[in-house]
């Protein structure tokens, strides 16, 4: 673009640029950190959430234990043997039989399910059902004491008298024993979420859902139940351990499933008169019920410590 010079007008200056000095680059800095390491997503989660790792991995080779068990080598759990009753471990009968004759290996295993199933029913009704009642009770004020009230009372009461006194009412089923341990776990369930609600109840984002006009329903659903789930899954951890402590307990003292049914209570029921002569009977149902609720526990654990900011060990 050619620029246009008025006659007369003086010459424009020009800008004398001085020559830029060469400038040497700057030496290395040397490497103080080391160089990072790659490292894989499996190996950091077990770095971070050692528990979680342990807990999950014990509760899982259980599970399968349970699920396969008509493939490890099993026979009928119920089948009954009067000459080959009380034998000792051996290579034939691996965790040897009991008064019955009854191979004490395939009933440990068939016993896996009646506890797992019993634990993992009841946490997840006692949770859903808590859940509910203490939304409702923590977020509606006039809905508070009348169920408060009925919560305590059932609170009252020890867990395991309360379950004891239901299957007193009814007769002895895996159905029964769910529902009875269930209707006792429901208050702590409630308790725990009712003060949750309580406190984001106070919340300004809440508030202003409020006087937005939001309906009650859509804000305990966006608002308050997305914040309540950590502390009811590390709750529902301990309800699944404590369900499957309180099933073996009611086995234990006949109120519980049906002798037919093999579970680890029934079978540590079976082996108590001779406990002194043949521990075995008592010593293995009772090791697989201990490692179920450790893995549980663990697993709780790990949970409390990954979802709450303030166990975190690290940032």
């Amino acid at each position: 673009m050619s620029t246009t010079v008025l006659p007369g007008a003086p010459p424009e200056p020009v800008l004398a640029t001085a020559a830029v000095p060469h400038v040497a680059p700057a030496a290395a800095l040397p490497d103080v950190l080391p160089p990072p390491r790659p490292r894989g997503r499996l190996l950091t989660f077990i770095r971070r959430h050692p528990t979680i790792f342990a807990g999950g991995v014990l509760l899982a080779l259980i599970f399968l234990i349970a699920v396969a068990a008509p493939l490890l080598w099993t026979v009928d759990p119920t089948a009954i043997a009067p000459p080959k009753r009380t034998r000792p471990p051996s290579a034939l009968y691996w965790f040897g039989t009991d008064k019955l004759g009854r191979d004490l290996w395939s009933r440990v295993l068939y016993g896996a399910r009646v506890s797992l199933i019993v634990g993992f029913s009841v946490a997840g009704l006692a949770t859903g059902i808590g859940t509910l009642i203490g939304l409702v009770s923590g977020f509606v004020r006039w809905a508070d004491s009348v169920i408060m009230r009925v919560m305590d009372g059932l609170m009252s009461i020890p867990p395991i008298l309360l379950a004891i006194a239901l299957m007193a009412l009814t007769r002895g089923s895996v159905g029964n024993v769910i529902t009875a341990i269930t209707i006792a776990e429901i208050p702590r369930v409630s308790r725990l979420v009712r003060g949750v609600v309580l406190s984001l109840r106070e919340q300004p984002y809440v508030e202003a859902a409020v006087a937005s006009g939001t309906r009650v329903p859509l804000i305990i659903w966006r608002h308050i139940l997305p914040n309540t789930l950590a502390p009811i899954t590390v709750q529902a951890t301990y309800i699944c351990a404590s369900a499957m402590i309180t099933e073996a307990i009611l086995s234990f003292i006949g109120a519980g499933v049906p002798p037919i049914i093999p579970s680890w209570g029934n079978i540590m029921a079976e082996g108590r008169d001779i406990w002194q002569v043949k521990p075995f009977i008592v010593l293995f149902p009772a090791v697989f019920l201990s490692l179920t609720v450790l893995s549980v526990n663990l697993l709780g654990d790990g949970l409390r410590d990954a979802l709450d900011p303030r166990m975190a060990k690290k940032v």
